[in-house]
C-alpha cells in the first residue's frame, strides 16, 4: 500500500512527522506538502503563478519527501500528476494543530488537500487534534495508521472522505469514538468592524481579519459535541453542497424570473 501524505502546515509540523512515522511501519509513505504554513485556504489552486517543487530530506528515514511552493490542493494535484503519480492507494491530510470542525471545514486547508485526493478518486482521511497547542499526536497518528489498515483490508467505502477529529487528550482520557455530523461552528462575526484590526506600514493603510470566538451549535451527533465529550470523533463528507430544502421553494422563483425576462421588452 502507498499512502500520500499532505497537510497545510508546512513540513515542519510536528503533527506531521509523527503520522508519517506512523504510518510507515505498514505501508509505503511518500510527503508532498507545502513548504511554508498554508492555514485558512480551504481548497485553493494557483492559477496565476508557477508552481516549483523541490526534494527535501524528511525527518522519518527513507520516506520521499517533496515541498512545493503552493497551496495544500496544490500540493496535493502536483503530487498524483507529476511527482506520484501512479499506485497511490490512500491520502492522509494531517495530522493539523487545531480541531477542524463544522463550518470550518469549508475553509480548512487540511480538508481542503483531503478535498483533491476525494477529487481524484482516492479514499482520503483528514485528521486532527483539538488543540493549537497539540501534544498528543501520538493517539493521532495511532487512528490514522488503523483507519489506513482498515482502508487495505477492503472496510472503508470507496472514494470516501473522512474528516477526524481527536481531543488533545492522553489516550486513556478518551471516552470513545462517535460516527457524526457537521456542527456549527462560525466566526462570522470576526468581519465586523470590531473584530478587524486597522493599521498602516508606513506606505498604505491595512485591514487585518481577527479571529473571534466561534459560535457553537453543538447538538448530540455533531463533531463538536463529540470533542466536547472526549470522544474522537469522525465525519464522512462529499462534495454535494446543493441545498435540497430549497429546491422547492426556488422553484416559483426560478418560473417567475424566466417569464420575466422573455416577457421583457427589447431596450
Amino acid at each position: 500500500m502507498r499512502i500520500l501524505v499532505t497537510n497545510d502546515d508546512g513540513v515542519a509540523a510536528p503533527g506531521l512527522w509523527a503520522l508519517v512515522e506512523e504510518l510507515n511501519r505498514i505501508a509505503e509513505v511518500v510527503v508532498v506538502v507545502p513548504d511554508r504554513e498554508q492555514s485558512g485556504v480551504g481548497t485553493a489552486v494557483s492559477l496565476h503563478q508557477p508552481l516549483r517543487a523541490r526534494p527535501v530530506r524528511p525527518l522519518v528515514t527513507d520516506v520521499q519527501t517533496y515541498v512545493v511552493e503552493g497551496t495544500p490542493a496544490d500540493s496535493v494535484i502536483i503530487a498524483l500528476r507529476m511527482l506520484v503519480k501512479d499506485n497511490v492507494d490512500l491520502l492522509i491530510s494531517g495530522i493539523n494543530e487545531g480541531s477542524n470542525l463544522g463550518n470550518d471545514v469549508l475553509i480548512s486547508g487540511t480538508v481542503g488537500a483531503a478535498f483533491q485526493g476525494y477529487f481524484h478518486g482516492l479514499t482520503s482521511i483528514a485528521i486532527s487534534v483539538g488543540s493549537l497547542e497539540a501534544t498528543h499526536f501520538d493517539v493521532a497518528a495511532k487512528v490514522g495508521s488503523f483507519l489506513a489498515e482498515q482502508h487495505a483490508a477492503g472496510n472503508l467505502p470507496q472514494r470516501v472522505l473522512l474528516n477526524v477529529n481527536l481531543p488533545d487528550v492522553p489516550l486513556e482520557e478518551i471516552t470513545g469514538i462517535e460516527l457524526t455530523r457537521l456542527g456549527e461552528r462560525t466566526f462570522t462575526d470576526a468581519v465586523r468592524m470590531g473584530q478587524i484590526k486597522e493599521g498602516h506600514d508606513g506606505k498604505r493603510s491595512y485591514y487585518w481579519i481577527l479571529h473571534s470566538a466561534p459560535e457553537w451549535k453543538k447538538g448530540e451527533g455533531t463533531d463538536i459535541w463529540a470533542l466536547e465529550q472526549k470522544k474522537i470523533s469522525i465525519t464522512p463528507l462529499h462534495s454535494d453542497l446543493t441545498s435540497h430544502e430549497h429546491s422547492a421553494p426556488l422553484e416559483g422563483v426560478c418560473s417567475s424570473v424566466f417569464q420575466s425576462i422573455t416577457s421583457a421588452s427589447p431596450a
